[in-house]
């Protein structure tokens, strides 16, 4: 898993015993489940339209945005990107429909 995950993942592991007031992520998870995922939402919106206007830079700042919101929620549910990064290795390989098909199993 690339450096930056691993950092990123522990700083937001720290955030949760930070004080929401001084730290945008705790104000995040103070805030709950709801939030983080009106938050995704909102992100996932901007890549979309970003998208659209064929922005290059506004496209990775956006992916950005919304690759760092998705992390908050994986922590915030006790998940690690790690185990992202490890199902998408499973599925490397596999077409899609294969992929689809074992999930319904």
């Amino acid at each position: 898993m690339s450096d930056v995950l691993t950092q990123l993942a522990a700083v937001l592991e720290n955030r949760k015993q930070a004080d929401a007031e001084g730290s945008y992520v705790a104000a995040l998870y103070a805030a709950g489940l709801d939030k983080i995922l009106k938050k995704i939402g909102e992100e996932a919106t901007e890549v979309v339209m970003a998208a659209k206007d064929g922005d290059a830079e506004a496209i990775i700042n956006e992916v950005s945005d919304l690759c760092f919101h998705v992390m908050v929620m994986l922590a915030h549910q006790q998940l690690h990107p790690q185990q992202v990064i490890d199902e998408l290795e499973r599925r490397f390989g596999l077409s899609g429909i294969e992929e689809k098909a074992q999930r319904q199993q």
